[in-house]
């Protein structure tokens, strides 16, 4: 596929789901991106603090989704298991736009709610998260959801690994508080195809009625 291969591991039991850009097995990666220039420290520091109080949501589909430092402000669709046990991915459009995959956790909820888009989409050029891969750790997410709540994460760590390596364990993993895995391809392309995929990790750190 263009952008998104469907193959990825999750869920509790770590059986082969296929979700998203994903790859195969669950070997730690490492590879966390950084970025150490002033505006981004004082947001670190900021984000923690907060991350610290914000309280865990009840569920509710996520409608929105917002990442300033990379201009992103997409819908959000859902996503599900498509009948040979593949994941749903979004369709490849003019309109691309990102995905909630509908058997995890929502934005806000305790647990990884994850969320697929594409880095490109074919002849219409550029896909909603091709830009993915800069961001930095303390850049912040917004998810907007269906019952007017919203959800802000900041960004702990991105990182790039091959799909063979797929950090499974890591991204559908039990986790004590709510976070956010979006999830892309990325590195080097041959036909259609990439050979990585674009990971980022983040942590709640605050909520709005």
């Amino acid at each position: 596929m263009t952008a998104l291969s469907r193959r990825a591991f999750g869920a509790a039991a770590m059986a082969p789901l296929l979700v998203g850009c994903g790859g195969r097995a669950d070997e730690r990666t490492a590879g966390a991106r950084r970025r150490s220039d002033g505006d981004r420290a004082r947001q670190n520091s900021s984000t923690s603090q907060s991350a610290n109080s914000a309280r865990a949501l009840g569920r509710s589909a996520p409608v929105r989704l917002l990442i300033p430092a990379i201009d992103v402000d997409t819908p959000v669709m859902r996503l599900g298991l498509a009948a040979d046990g593949t994941v749903e991915v979004p369709p490849i459009a003019a309109d691309d736009r990102a995905g909630w995959y509908r058997n995890s956790p929502t934005p806000g909820q305790v647990g990884p709610s994850v969320i697929l888009g594409h880095v490109t989409v074919g002849g219409y050029g550029d896909g909603v998260f091709r830009r993915l891969k800069e961001l930095r750790e303390g850049d912040r997410i917004v998810a907007r959801r269906q019952d007017g709540t919203s959800a802000e994460f900041a960004v702990g760590a991105v990182r790039t690994v091959a799909k063979a390596e797929f950090p499974a364990r890591e991204v559908y993993g039990d986790v004590s508080g709510p976070e956010l895995r979006l999830i892309t391809c990325g590195g080097p392309r041959s036909g259609d195809e990439y050979r990585d995929n674009v990971i980022v990790f983040a942590k709640l750190s605050a909520t709005s009625p």
